[in-house]
């Protein structure tokens, strides 16, 4: 037997032309480094480098591959996160959170890194994108970001992931394999990451200031 209720739920099905996904904000690059690199390169930083919590929030970690010229303080606490905007309860309304940080003044790579893999790959898309703060950022198994905005597009290069972890940007949902690959993702769209795996998820992820989305 079919309820008024039930037929309401089969009406909802979705037109044909809304079943496409639109994958237009995540734009996989030309770029392509070499991922054995990519992981010795982080093996050999968390020897010596423990991930910034950005001044105490749960499941967020990063290290920062940039900084402010002379500057140690522009990579720690709320510095290591940066603004952006989120809808954080049940009124819809939207709030903004953090510093406002100038991204285009982190424009030194960290001595301390330069003698890793990293260096090559921050020349590399330096010469090729205006970049802002340049981090490694960690997703902890079974945790996931705010459903939030943030003031310009980031490039991802994914180091350590696993199937269980996807970026979700406005409702449309992406893995990005751990390949060598580039990738530019809207992140001026709501959108968030999660790590769905037992592992953790482990993104090289810049600032990235010249890219448009159509």
């Amino acid at each position: 037997m079919i309820t008024n209720d039930s037929k309401n739920i089969l009406d909802l099905n979705l037109k044909k032309e809304q079943k496409i996904l639109n994958f237009l904000d995540f734009q996989k690059q030309s770029i392509k480094f070499d991922i054995i690199k990519l992981q010795e390169a982080y093996k050999q930083i968390v020897q010596t480098k423990k991930f910034d919590d950005g001044g105490g929030i749960s499941h967020f970690g990063a290290i920062c591959l940039t900084r402010i010229p002379g500057d140690p303080e522009s990579v720690k606490g709320q510095k290591a996160r940066g603004l952006y905007w989120t809808k954080p309860d049940k009124s819809g309304k939207e709030f903004v959170r953090d510093i406002s940080i100038d991204e285009a003044a982190y424009s030194e790579f960290i001595p301390d890194y330069e003698n890793t893999y990293f260096k090559e790959v921050y020349d590399t898309l330096s010469s090729k994108y205006k970049l802002g703060r340049v981090r490694i950022l960690l997703k902890e198994p079974r945790s996931t970001l705010s459903w939030h905005r943030d003031p310009e597009p980031r490039l991802h290069v994914p180091i350590i992931t696993n199937p269980g972890c996807l970026m979700v940007i406005d409702n449309v949902a992406k893995h990005m394999p751990a390949d060598g690959s580039v990738w530019v993702t809207n992140n001026t769209k709501y959108h968030n990451a999660f790590n769905g795996g037992e592992e953790n998820r482990i993104h090289l992820v810049a600032c990235v200031l010249d890219y448009k989305f159509n």
